[in-house]
């Protein structure tokens, strides 16, 4: 078990120490989780796969995932974010180099199952690292750094991995990713100081019952959770097809346009953060800035149903920039739980949105898959139109609940402000009336 690390770090300490380490792993996963947005040609090139295919492919990433979910949170409570961290490195990397040796679809699938399980730590445990180094008030734009790191890494998986196949296969590319997972892992074993470790609880069922029954938390994952899982979803690989097949966009021009969105979700990330921070200063919850974050994350999913070719650019990009407002779902519920669950509920939370992530990519194929392909294998404007606006819809209800909600509070809230003044102006009015008497009972009546 990891013994506690000193209880007080200076900011420049926290960051080196703490935030650079994780945060690389958590750019590595990110990097990984979309690569095969850019990569589809050459994957295709060598392993021919259907839009099914290719959809179960790429999302059993996010079903592995999400299966280790409960788990690692539960290590990381238990033995903390440092030692899961490593050996889920360690996994990792021999997921990424299975992959570069895969000739089928059976092999390329299992690799990259093993891949996504390796990797279903690295948000968890930076979280959790973070969590304990620093004020909970701060969380929100951490959380928004830590975000931004991964659309860095979002970022790589598009112009610069593009790039680098100038000098290199697909193949290559993911034996210099499997060496990459090694080093972040040795970096994490020698520069990361032990963070404090909990004991285990003695019902960890009870325990993780109680995350999924907190109010704050459902409340939370109503509203957010459906938008996250499009957002990963899509990003993750769909965006790209879509861009192809419906814009007839070179695959230059869909990696540039990858590239601009990861761009877009590092300031998203910041920002949201920032804009968080200054709503709470006047009184602004999270989830009322969540709320306007996902009515417009809606809007733009109808505006890319619409196929409105001259659209299509920023339609990619406001759809990676607005996709940011999903992270604060993790800052909500870590400010919402107890510090000794925090590893649980956050990895409760990430069992949900992965698990919708694999739904989403997987169910997005599967609507794709009902129309047929012409002859540059590209699917109809249509098929998209109706997967979209099948997204869509799904989130709205969620939306709505709260807005619904909020009226209803904010109804009650008037109703007791206005009952709290008529108590005060009935207490006013009798107290002067009292006084009026008194003073005519010893003035006699008024003339």
């Amino acid at each position: 078990m990891e013994r506690a690390g000193p209880p007080a770090r200076s900011s420049v300490a926290v960051f080196c120490l703490i935030f650079l380490p994780y945060a690389l792993g958590h750019y590595l996963s990110c990097l990984l989780r979309g690569v095969n947005a850019v990569l589809t040609s050459e994957l295709l090139a060598t392993v021919p796969l259907t839009a099914t295919q290719l959809g179960l492919l790429t999302s059993v990433f996010f079903l592995a995932f999400a299966l280790v979910q409960l788990p690692v949170g539960m290590a990381l409570d238990r033995y903390g974010p440092r030692t899961v961290q490593l050996l889920l490195l360690l996994v990792a990397a021999l997921g990424v180099f299975l992959f570069s040796q895969g000739r089928s679809f059976a092999e390329l699938m299992w690799a990259r199952a093993v891949m996504g399980a390796g990797l279903g730590g690295c948000f968890m445990a930076a979280v959790k690292a973070i969590s304990g180094a620093v004020a909970p008030a701060r969380l929100p734009s951490m959380h928004g750094y830590l975000i931004a790191v991964g659309g860095l890494g979002a970022a790589t998986a598009t112009m610069p991995v593009k790039l680098a196949l100038h000098y290199t296969d697909w193949r290559g590319l993911f034996l210099g990713l499997a060496v990459g997972a090694l080093a972040i892992a040795l970096l994490i074993r020698l520069l990361t100081p032990a963070m404090p470790a909990r004991q285990a609880p003695t019902t960890p069922a009870i325990r993780l019952r109680d995350v999924y029954a907190d109010p704050a938390f459902r409340r939370t994952i109503r509203l957010i959770l459906l938008p996250h899982t499009v957002f990963f979803g899509i990003q993750g690989l769909w965006i790209g097809r879509w861009l192809s097949d419906v814009g007839g966009l070179s695959d230059d021009s869909v990696a540039y346009l990858l590239y601009l969105g990861m761009a877009a979700v590092i300031f998203g990330a910041i920002g949201m953060g920032m804009v968080t921070e200054w709503a709470a200063r006047r009184n602004y919850t999270p989830m009322q800035v969540a709320a306007v974050g996902v009515a417009l994350f809606i809007l733009v999913q109808l505006g890319m149903a619409s196929n409105y070719q001259p659209g299509l650019p920023l339609l990619s990009v406001l759809f990676t920039l607005l996709g940011t407002v999903a992270g604060l779902e993790y800052a909500i519920v870590a400010q919402s739980m107890p510090p000794s669950l925090t590893g649980r509920a956050a990895t409760c939370l990430n069992l949900l949105i992965f698990t919708g992530a694999f739904l989403v990519q997987a169910g997005f194929g599967l609507i794709l898959g009902l129309w047929p392909v012409d002859a540059q294998h590209h699917y109809p404007p249509e098929a998209y139109r109706v997967a979209f606006g099948m997204l869509a819809a799904l989130q709205l209800p969620g939306l709505l609940l709260f807005f619904i909600d909020h009226v209803r509070h904010a109804g009650a809230s008037g109703k007791m402000a206005a009952c709290s003044a008529a108590m005060i102006n009935s207490k006013e009015d009798y107290e002067t009336r009292s006084l009026r008497t008194s003073r005519q009972g010893k003035t006699g009546p008024d003339r």
